[in-house]
Parts: structure tokens; sequence; C-alpha cells
């Protein structure tokens, strides 16, 4: 599976509103997303961490998403880029580096409940 088919996949995660601002601190949810890559890429939606809807459009995709991710290799890095505050709440941007050399930048955020309701990935 392509980088462009995995991006595709998870940007049908997104649950969010256009950002409003992208001035903010570091980042606070690196653990949680490499948590959610890992156990997608595995086969498995962490639904300790995943918001209703959230979880729900990870078991739709979840053999496509599975099998793009297990390609990229392991997670090397996980880098903070910028934060979003939006109507459902703070979302962090990342990039994460895989095994395979290549980057995809990430999103995560709107916890509610401890549980994020936003995920989703894109180039680098």
């Amino acid at each position: 599976m392509s980088r462009k088919s995995v991006a595709a996949a998870f940007a049908g995660l997104l649950i969010a509103f256009p950002a409003l601002s992208q001035d903010a601190p570091g980042g606070e949810y690196a653990d949680a997303l490499q948590r959610m890559i890992t156990e997608t890429a595995a086969g498995t939606c962490p639904e300790d961490v995943m918001g209703a809807e959230l979880l729900a459009a990870c078991q739709q995709q979840l053999a496509q998403m599975s099998a793009g991710l297990a390609s990229l290799g392991a997670i090397e890095s996980v880098t903070f880029v910028r934060a979003e505050e939006t109507p459902n709440g703070r979302v962090e941007v990342y990039t994460v580096r895989f095994a395979s050399g290549q980057a995809l930048n990430w999103g995560i955020g709107g916890l509610q409940d401890g549980k994020y309701t936003v995920a989703y990935a894109g180039g680098a």
C-alpha cells in the first residue's frame, strides 16, 4: 500500500473542524499517537484511547490501514510540529518517521473523557 493510500485511509478518520490558532506549547499526545499507530498496524483499534466515532471509523477501515501501516515498518521517531485549537479541542500535529524511511504528518486530539476524537495522517 502506498503512502498516499495510508494517508487517505487515515484522513477518513478526521473528525475535527478547521484550525483556529496554531500557537501552542509542546505536544502532550505523542505517546497516545504512537500507540494508536502501532496497535492499528498490528490489527487492533485501541478502544481505551479512541472515542466512539473514531473507534468506529478505525474498525471500518482496519484491514486497509493495518496493511498500509505495517508496510511502513516500526516507528523510529515522533516529533512535535504544532498544536491547533479547534472547536473540538486541541489537536497536535507530529511528524512520524518509520523504519521504511518514510515520514508522515499525523494529527491527534479532541480529547474528551480521556479519549481522542481526532486522528489523521497526511504527507510530510
